[in-house]
C-alpha cells in the first residue's frame, strides 16, 4: 500500500475522542475468516477500524484513551514480530512499527491485551464499544468492566456504563474529508474504466463469466485491491435478479447485459456502477422504452442530490418518473399518485434508488433522524440507482395489467456515484457513458 498520512487518521481519533468525552474506546480489528478446512478467506480490515488507523493487519485492538494524560491515548495491540510465523502469511509491522510508522502512543504485543485491558480502562466514565460484534475480544471488555464494578466499594470509582461508539463514528464517516473525495473519484475511474471495456468486447455467445474476467482483470492491472462486492453480470432475464452472481451463462443475441461492478482500492474505498447495454450493439423497441425511462428518471434523481436535500427526495423523484413512464407505456394502469401510496408498482420496480457509499460499499451513516429524513451535506455521497426488472417473478398486483411476453426478460439498472458539493453535486461515474447512443454499436 502507498505511504499514508497518518495525521488524517490523527485528526480522526481527535474528534472521536471529543465527543466520547471521558469514555474510553476499544475498536477491534477484523479476524481471519476461514473459507475452507485451514484456509482463510483474502484479509478485508474493519472499516470503523482502518477509519482511524489505517492499520491492516488482522486481530490488532485500538484504545482510545480520552482520560488518560497526553502520550497515553492511542494504545495498539497488534502481533507481534515473529520470523517464523511471517514465513508463512507475510510481514508484520508488529510494535515498533506500530508506533513508528502508524502513531501508536504506545503499542504491546497482542497476547498482553487480557493483562493490560483492566489498566487502560480504569477511570474512564464510560466503556465505548459496540457489542455482538467481536466475540474474541468482548469478554474481556466485560471482565474488566465487570472488575470495576467488583471494587467499587474499594475504589470508588466505576465505567457508569457500556455506550456504543458507533454511532458517533458513523455520523463522522457519513461527511468524506477531501482526502477520501479523492480516493473514490479514483475508484470510480478505475471502474467506470472497466464498464467501458466491458461493453467493448461484449458479443453475443460470451459468457458472462469472460466479461466478469475482464472487468476484474483490469481492476487489478489498474492498481485495485480487486472487486468491491461480487460483481453482477446478468444477460437478459438474469439481470431481472437483483443480486445474480451466479455469471456463468451464455450471452444471447437480443437480450441487454445488465453489469453492476465497482472496485476496492487498497485503503479500501470503493466505486459501485451499473450499466445496461445491448449485447448485440442494438436495443429493440422495447428495451430502447423501458432504458429511455430509467435513464431519464436516473437523471432527475441525480439532479436532487444537493445541500439540503434528502435521499428520500432522490427517491420519490426517480420513482414518480418510472411510474409515470409505466403508466404511459401501458405496464401500469390508474392514477400516479394512488399507485405509488399502494405500491402498485413493486412488482417492476422493488427497491430503494441508492445508498451511502464510502470505505463500505453500502456505507454507514444514519438515512433517517427520528421522523425526519437526514439532510444531504457537502462531503456526503451516495449512489442513484434506478431500475426496471420486467418478469414473472412477482405477482402482479390485482386490477393492474398481466406483462405482455414482449416484455418479459428485460431487467435494466444504472447507477452512478454522486458525491454532494457545496454548489450541488458532482458525478464521479460520469466517464462511464449511458446515453442512449452511447450504449448502441452502429
Amino acid at each position: 500500500m502507498a505511504e499514508i498520512d497518518h495525521t488524517l487518521f490523527e485528526a480522526r481519533r481527535d474528534r472521536l475522542m471529543a465527543e466520547l468525552g471521558a469514555a474510553a474506546a476499544v475498536i477491534p480489528a477484523a479476524a481471519l475468516t476461514t473459507h475452507h478446512a485451514d484456509c482463510e478467506w483474502p484479509f478485508r480490515q474493519d472499516s470503523d477500524f482502518f477509519y482511524l488507523t489505517g492499520f491492516d493487519e488482522p486481530d490488532a485492538v485500538a484504545l482510545l484513551l480520552p482520560h488518560r494524560p497526553e502520550g497515553e491515548r492511542f494504545v495498539l495491540f497488534v502481533q507481534p514480530k515473529d520470523p517464523a510465523a511471517e514465513v508463512w502469511t507475510g510481514f508484520r509491522w508488529g510494535t515498533e512499527g506500530a508506533v513508528e510508522h502508524y502513531g501508536a502512543e504506545i503499542a504491546h504485543p497482542l497476547d498482553q491485551l487480557s493483562e493490560k485491558l483492566p489498566q487502560y480502562l480504569a477511570g474512564a466514565e464510560a466503556i465505548a464499544f459496540r457489542i455482538g460484534r467481536h466475540p474474541a475480544v468482548e469478554p474481556l471488555v466485560l471482565s474488566a468492566w465487570g472488575r470495576q464494578l467488583d471494587q467499587f466499594a474499594r475504589t470508588g470509582t466505576a465505567a457508569l456504563g457500556l455506550v456504543a461508539p458507533t454511532p458517533i463514528l458513523h455520523r463522522l464517516r457519513l461527511r468524506k474529508e477531501p482526502h477520501e473525495l479523492d480516493r473514490l473519484r479514483e475508484a470510480c475511474r478505475i471502474s467506470a474504466e472497466a464498464h467501458e471495456l466491458a461493453r467493448s468486447i461484449t458479443q453475443p455467445g460470451m459468457r458472462e463469466s469472460e466479461v466478469q474476467a475482464a472487468i476484474e482483470a483490469h481492476f487489478r492491472a489498474r492498481g485495485a485491491r480487486g472487486p468491491a462486492y461480487g460483481s453482477i453480470v446478468a444477460g437478459g432475464d438474469n439481470a431481472c435478479v437483483l443480486h445474480y452472481t451466479a455469471n456463468t451463462a451464455p450471452l444471447q443475441d437480443g437480450d441487454l447485459l445488465l453489469i453492476d461492478a465497482g472496485c476496492s482500492l487498497e485503503d479500501y474505498y470503493n466505486g459501485d456502477i451499473t450499466r445496461t447495454f445491448p449485447v448485440n450493439g442494438r436495443f429493440t423497441a422495447e428495451q430502447r422504452d423501458l432504458y429511455s425511462l430509467v435513464l431519464e428518471a436516473q437523471e432527475s434523481a441525480v439532479d436532487m442530490v444537493q445541500p439540503g436535500g434528502t435521499a428520500e427526495e432522490v427517491h420519490a423523484t426517480a420513482l414518480r418518473v418510472l411510474v409515470e413512464g409505466l403508466v404511459e407505456l401501458g405496464l401500469l394502469v390508474g392514477e400516479v399518485d394512488g399507485l405509488i401510496e399502494r405500491g402498485d408498482y413493486r412488482h417492476l420496480y422493488m427497491h430503494r434508488t441508492g445508498h451511502w457509499l464510502g470505505l463500505d460499499v453500502h456505507d454507514v451513516g444514519a438515512y433517517r433522524l427520528g421522523e425526519q429524513p437526514a439532510t444531504l451535506e457537502p462531503g456526503m455521497v451516495l449512489t442513484v440507482e434506478p431500475g426496471l426488472y420486467i418478469s414473472e417473478r412477482l405477482k402482479v398486483p390485482e386490477g393492474q395489467p398481466e406483462i405482455d411476453d414482449r416484455w418479459k426478460g428485460i431487467g435494466i439498472r444504472i447507477e452512478d456515484d454522486v458525491a454532494v458539493t457545496a454548489e450541488g453535486h458532482d458525478v464521479l461515474t460520469a466517464s462511464a457513458l449511458k446515453a442512449v447512443d452511447a450504449m448502441e454499436r452502429c
